[in-house]
């Protein structure tokens, strides 16, 4: 198809194509016509919050997820679950990227442990009873198919010796929050806080994505422990947000805010909680998430 397509631009001239698909590993590895550089990388991520305006609900976004489909769906809870058995496992399968999917389904739950942490890949891989080189493949499927992402750490400049393991994100709340095991020695509440930091994550990611400014999500971290969930950084922007899943402000929520501040003066500081209250504190922005994400729109800064 794609030969075909390219010979019609060259015939035509001004004729355009849209093309869409999740096979970007079968493209990238098939040696496939590439268009000769004509053809334009373009990522689609979920629903942002404000193109569902008045219809975005928190609470449903950190439960559902913002995949257009599910949605959409009558039944989001048990489409998200179809999606998650049919895709994330059977096409993979079915592509022949695993040949042992038991495997693959086992380091499913096991990585969604890892949303929003370091990576620790020997320990994924014994959870899972393979060799770390196979977790590195499975991990690798999961980028290639954009159904997840690892998160650099940001030393540009840096005064004090940096963590060196990027952290891991699913792309979407719903699929981690569907995937992520539950039971009684699980909290509540630091599953929601990884399914906020998630959801905040993939709106950073998309507006990066559909803005016209280069701008590169990040996170921060020293080897004394000191950490900011996300830093933008790129032309004309420098941001550290911190997200709390708390609708009160405590002081030692802005600590790791006001460390990097020290760093990086330049910077502007965010926090982004549960509360309904906009505030500053010490300097620092302190914004109701949902208005953050609702106000959150390409080549537009909240």
């Amino acid at each position: 198809m794609l030969d075909s397509i390219h010979g019609l631009i060259e015939e035509y001239k001004t004729h355009q194509f849209i093309l869409t698909g999740s096979s970007a590993r079968k493209l990238r590895r098939g040696g496939v016509n590439l268009l000769a550089g004509r053809a334009l990388l373009t990522h689609f991520h979920p629903f942002m919050a404000a193109e569902l305006g008045i219809g975005f609900s928190l609470d449903t976004a950190l439960r559902n997820g913002l995949i257009p489909l599910i949605v959409s769906a009558n039944t989001p809870d048990k489409t998200l679950a179809t999606y998650v058995a049919q895709y994330l496992k059977e096409e993979v399968k079915e592509e022949g990227l695993v040949r042992d999917i038991g495997a693959f389904a086992r380091f499913l739950e096991a990585i969604s442990f890892s949303h929003g942490s370091i990576l620790n890949l020997s320990n994924i891989a014994r959870e899972c009873h393979v060799s770390r080189k196979m977790v590195e493949n499975y991990l690798s499927i999961l980028e290639d198919l954009l159904l997840g992402y690892k998160l650099p750490v940001f030393t540009r400049r840096a005064r004090r010796a940096m963590t060196a393991q990027p952290k891991f994100y699913l792309f979407d709340a719903g699929v981690y929050y569907h995937l992520r095991p539950r039971g009684p020695l699980d909290s509540p509440a630091e599953i929601g806080g990884m399914a906020l930091e998630g959801l905040v994550l993939q709106h950073l990611k998309a507006w990066c994505d559909y803005s016209d400014c280069q701008v590169n999500c990040y996170f921060w971290r020293s080897r004394g422990g000191a950490e900011v969930d996300f830093i933008l950084y790129g032309e004309h922007h420098f941001h550290a947000l911190e997200v709390k899943n708390a609708k009160q402000i405590h002081p030692k929520s802005l600590r790791s805010l006001k460390t990097f501040l020290i760093d990086y003066p330049e910077a502007s500081a965010i926090l982004l909680y549960r509360g309904t209250e906009k505030l500053v504190v010490d300097g620092i922005f302190c914004c109701p998430v949902d208005d953050f994400l609702l106000q959150l729109k390409p080549n537009h800064w909240p």
